[in-house]
């Protein structure tokens, strides 16, 4: 193909660890931008999961409420001292009870599902700094190519190195 431009080869082996540089702050940069955005996509899952429970959790204090209100009925009328009544209070009294249970499963998995919703933000947060160093480190490193200045390489290095720890932080 006579259309396709000629890369130019790095022959200066400055050029050459440079450019080998930049390429593994690239891979890592892709792998913690990857990891940033699963854990993105998992928080938003889990808040969405959490937003569900709290739903269903309302839901139950309705049935609950509901339940103790027909209870309040039967008391206040005639029919309390009725054994019919007496039997709709017990079994009324058995499904406050249960609701108070379920509530309580609810609550805990939805303050679960929070916490892990909060940790994965907190992963993507690292993950965002992290992609951040590696960038400007990249650009830092490039701009190092073009003016052979090596203090800037080593600027580069520097930031690469630091959007890697704060990468690797991120997973612990």
């Amino acid at each position: 193909m006579a259309d396709t431009p000629e890369l130019p080869e790095a022959k200066d082996p400055f050029e050459r660890s440079v450019a080998m540089s930049i390429a593994v702050m690239a891979v890592i940069l892709s792998f913690i931008g990857n990891t940033g955005d699963n854990a993105k996509t998992d928080a938003i899952l889990k808040t969405n999961e959490a937003s569900n429970q709290w739903a269903y959790f309302q839901s139950k204090s309705i049935k609950q409420s509901l339940t103790k209100m027909e209870a309040d009925m039967i008391t206040l009328t005639n029919l309390a001292g009725t054994p019919e009544a007496a039997k709709k209070l017990a079994e009324l009294k058995s499904k406050d009870d249960t609701y108070d249970k379920e509530k309580e499963e609810i609550k805990n998995k939805a303050e679960e599902l929070q916490k892990e919703a909060a940790a994965n933000s907190a992963i993507n947060d690292k993950c965002d700094l992290s992609a951040l160093l590696l960038q400007i480190a990249v650009v830092i490193a490039s701009v190092a190519i073009l003016t052979s200045w090596r203090a800037m390489w080593y600027a580069g290095l520097a930031l690469g190195v630091a959007g890697t720890i704060a990468g690797v932080l991120a997973y612990l």
